[in-house]
């Protein structure tokens, strides 16, 4: 049994928060019904699974076959001093032991390729389901959380509940043979053995409910670990930057600690569990014993069927044990499965409409129509927004933080959805075509680039994967990038790391370009693209945009104005609302917003 996890209890403090926990993850699909789907995946290996049923059962009968020839060794061969019966008796011995392996061998190795092959199921359907889920699913969830749920919750399931669906089957299987070789044997030292069977269900209720809360809340603890731990590595340069690894370090073990104590608690139930069921199997085998001594006296019984009961007796609680403890291992098994397929059951907020259409190369004309949006509905973003773009010229977006710039081409790109009016494209409502033939119509730049891990030449290709190595240095020479690889000792060739790691922002900004130049897109998005960058960066950057935005419709949110003169049109808004609207002459003369914006920013220059 693998990990055992419960919630600390120090204080009433502590008892308030772990019962906040239970209830905020308490069971939402029954263990019934997790326990049909997870089955469904074993049946997609049929003839495996049959062959691992098969050696299962293999397994149970030969190894209940030793005790009861060494009855017949004792009570036939033994006792009449015949070598010959016990030679013979001993082949069939080491024959059984072998047919025993062998069989072990097969149900080991078949249950292990079905649970490894389940799990590579499971988490290629995980991954693939995740890449469908809308934005808003991303907004509410941890990374780590989900990260936890397609390595250790697969996992868990590969450990557990493979293992733990073959073993109930032998245990079973097992229990069943045993009883009625016990019956075959004698019925009285059988019914002595079932006396302290009451004591043994008992003891599973009480402790049952206790583990179960353990198990439920396992998920939850080293999720949060996995999360913390993500986040820490991936916010390792802000943590050094503000010297904050102390603080790291601190929130860290505080997670860890957390995930120690549940830890402890629940193996502290199980210690407890283990010894108590291994004395109620001890009473039983000395209640055995001791009526087997009447019998024996009384000459009821030979001495063969003695020891071999008493192996049984011994084999008996050994399958009881595993039953009792199986439900509450499970619990475990079936609180992974439960949030795998709650990420699988989540339906995407946004998806293509049954009778959605492919849109084809698009001329670019954009028109938001009295849109009203808001992240909270009680709280909109933008309200009746209207605006509309021709195709081939440039919208500029302007204003403070938190004006609503980033989610106009966010609505734009169908991430979201207006709870009030329409967004089109070449006349059609985005809602009606597809979400994939869409995006192909658009290119991203945005503030702060997405490099994969790879080659510098596969993260310019991730625009057109089958693009030639002169069209990749077409545009790297159009943005003014060209050079820096060619200079590179492997050049187009350079690993990046991750993220880009080994790149500088400018760097890696300058390749987003590329890359968005390369899909070639009618409808090019820029969102505060320049704005990490250096001023000389910033000027390659310039220069690249008189390319890019040619012959494109273009949507160019900025914070620094200087990249958004030449705009065909300017918009300012504030609060959602467009409060300027013009080209860069025509708002500098206005004096308004855009004008104190603009010279607040260039007043030193």
């Amino acid at each position: 049994m693998t990990g055992y996890h419960a919630g600390p209890r120090h204080g009433p403090g502590s008892r308030l928060r772990l019962d906040y926990e239970e209830k905020k993850h308490a069971r939402k699909i029954s263990d019934r019904v997790l326990m049909a789907r997870l089955l469904r995946y074993l049946l997609d290996y049929k003839k495996r699974f049959t062959v691992t049923v098969v050696a299962v059962v293999i397994v149970s009968l030969t190894g209940l076959l030793p005790p009861y020839l060494l009855k017949v060794a004792v009570d036939s061969y033994v006792e009449n001093s015949d070598l010959t019966g016990l030679t013979f008796i001993s082949v069939i011995l080491i024959g059984v032991c072998l047919v025993n392996w062998i069989s072990d061998y097969q149900r080991t190795y078949q249950m292990s390729w079905m649970g490894q092959n389940m799990v590579n199921e499971l988490r290629k359907q995980l991954f693939s389901h995740l890449q469908e889920l809308s934005f808003s699913f991303y907004d509410r969830s941890e990374a780590g959380e989900i990260i936890s749920r397609v390595t250790n919750d697969t996992d868990t399931l590969s450990q557990i509940f493979v293992q733990g669906v073959v073993s109930l089957i032998s245990d079973i299987l097992t229990l069943i043979s045993i009883v009625i070789i016990m019956l075959f044997l004698s019925v009285p030292l059988t019914l002595a053995a079932f006396l302290v069977m009451p004591l043994l269900l008992l003891l599973m209720l009480v402790f049952q409910s206790r583990l179960r809360k353990a198990y439920r809340l396992t998920r939850k603890k080293i999720a949060a670990v996995t999360s913390r731990f993500q986040e820490s590595i991936s916010g390792m340069r802000e943590t050094q930057s503000f010297a904050r690894e102390q603080d790291a370090i601190k929130v860290f073990r505080q997670v860890n600690v957390e995930n120690l104590q549940a830890n402890v608690q629940a193996g502290k139930l199980h210690a407890i569990l283990m010894p108590a069921v291994q004395i109620i199997g001890a009473v039983g085998t000395c209640v055995v014993l001791w009526f087997s001594g009447i019998l024996t006296v009384n000459e009821e019984i030979t001495i063969g069927i003695v020891i071999a009961f008493l192996l049984y007796v011994g084999k008996f609680f050994g399958p009881v044990v595993d039953l009792t403890t199986f439900y509450n291992t499970l619990q475990s098994a079936m609180s992974a499965a439960e949030r795998i397929f709650v990420t699988l059951d989540t339906e995407p907020e946004i998806a293509d409409a049954s009778d959605a259409i492919e849109l084809s190369h698009v001329k670019g004309k954009v028109t938001f129509n009295n849109v009203t949006f808001g992240y909270d509905p009680a709280r909109p973003v933008l309200k009746d927004f209207r605006i509309h773009i021709e195709p081939e010229k440039t919208l500029a977006i302007v204003g403070p933080t938190g004006a609503g710039k980033s989610t106009i081409v966010k609505l734009l790109s169908r991430f979201y959805e207006p709870q009030k009016g329409t967004i089109t494209v070449d006349d059609y409502d985005v809602q009606k075509v597809t979400l994939n033939s869409l995006h192909k119509q658009m290119g991203f730049v945005l503030q702060e680039p997405f490099l994969f891990s790879g080659t510098i030449l596969e993260n310019i290709k991730y625009g057109k994967l089958d693009a030639s190595i002169d069209e990749v240095k077409h545009v790297a020479k159009v943005v003014g990038i060209h050079d820096f690889i060619s200079s590179l000792k492997q050049g187009y060739k350079t690993d990046v790391g991750e993220r880009g790691a080994r790149l500088s922002v400018g760097q890696r900004q300058l390749l987003s370009f590329a890359r968005a130049l390369l899909s070639d897109p009618p409808i090019l998005i820029l969102d505060e693209a320049t704005s990490s960058v250096d001023p000389y960066t910033e000027l390659k950057i310039k220069k690249a945009l008189t390319v890019l935005l040619k012959n494109r419709t273009s949507l160019v949110l900025a914070h620094r104005l200087s990249t958004v003169r030449n705009a065909d049109t300017i918009i300012a808004i504030k609060e959602g609302e467009i409060v300027e609207k013009g080209n860069h002459t025509e708002l500098m003369k206005k004096k308004g917003m855009y004008y104190r914006l603009y010279k607040k920013q260039f007043k030193d220059t």
